[in-house]
């Protein structure tokens, strides 16, 4: 990554103040930012200062807990937007640098590799948990005030947001890709991320041979525990189940069923297909409005 890169990045950072002090990165050219929901809170404003020693005052456009993402918006000029990569072409080893405000140290840049991808990192709204997928794991160094700063790549490209330090070498960063898109997209739409709720707990599993030969797929999702009274519960998957599609989409892993798990699915009826006991089984769940009671 060249000196221009990271000075692009770091010119799109600001130290941002609200519910709690941290990070947010400059996204688009009308001053829209990208910060962790946890940054923010319940604030519906606060103050920014930026690198070249501007500063002034911002609105919350919409925050997502499940995500731990959250959209503001400045409320004067901001500098050139950093550009969003894609972390779904991340690999280990692969160099990343991170940029933020530790400790109230304005543009501090650390660099590291890509120490691990596929984590999960959980997240709670009131007494609903959701998993983040694909979160990312860098050894580039992490401290407080950092969370909502950018994870570029070597082309200068934020391929996540820096949300929280696990242990010493060990950061973790909220992917952008297609789900993450889609959750920033929502929030400056509407404010707010409405998610279907279909009370399924499952983690991967590889296929049984005689499948993995027929679709050329090596893991589906089993199902580990079906919550009581969920729509899944009504629809008829049961723990030991293996998830092969669902909605007319292969389901390959947690993310699969997550990203249909959006406004659009609430209230339809979702087909699903299962291996149970050697036998392909369907249901029909129709999942309903993750509210404060559901738990994921």
């Amino acid at each position: 990554m060249s000196h221009s890169q990271v000075g692009l990045v770091m010119r799109a950072l600001a130290t941002i103040a609200s519910a709690t002090s941290g990070s947010a990165v400059v996204f688009t050219n009308d001053g829209f930012m990208l910060t962790n929901a946890r940054v923010v809170g319940r604030s519906r404003a606060g103050t920014i200062a930026f690198a070249d020693g501007a500063s002034g005052d911002f609105e919350v456009v919409g925050t997502d807990p499940l995500s731990d993402l959250a959209v503001v918006r400045a409320e004067g000029a901001t500098p050139e937007p950093a550009v969003l990569g894609d972390s779904d072409g991340l690999v280990v080893g692969q160099w990343v640098v991170a940029v933020g405000n530790p400790l109230g140290l304005t543009g501090s840049v650390t660099a590291g590799v890509v120490s691990a991808l596929g984590r999960s990192l959980p997240a709670r709204s009131g007494s609903a948990v959701r998993l983040i997928e694909d979160v990312i794991q860098t050894d580039a160094a992490l401290n407080p005030g950092d969370s909502g700063g950018a994870l570029a790549d070597a082309e200068g490209k934020v391929v996540g947001i820096n949300t929280a330090v696990a242990g010493v070498g060990l950061g973790l960063a909220v992917p952008v890709n297609t789900i993450t898109r889609s959750i920033i997209a929502t929030l400056m739409r509407d404010g707010r991320v409405r998610r279907a709720y279909l009370g399924l707990v499952a983690s991967p599993a590889p296929l049984p041979d005689h499948l993995h030969r027929r679709t050329g797929r090596s893991t589906a999702l089993r199902v580990m525990e079906v919550v009581p009274g969920s729509p899944a519960a009504r629809a008829g998957p049961r723990a030991g189940d293996l998830v092969l599609n669902a909605g007319g989409q292969a389901v390959d892993d947690a993310q699969s069923l997550q990203r249909l798990m959006f406004a659009e699915t609430i209230g339809r009826p979702l087909p699903i297909t299962v291996l149970r006991n050697g036998a392909l089984v369907d249901v029909i769940a129709e999942p309903v409005e993750l509210g404060p009671l559901s738990q994921l």
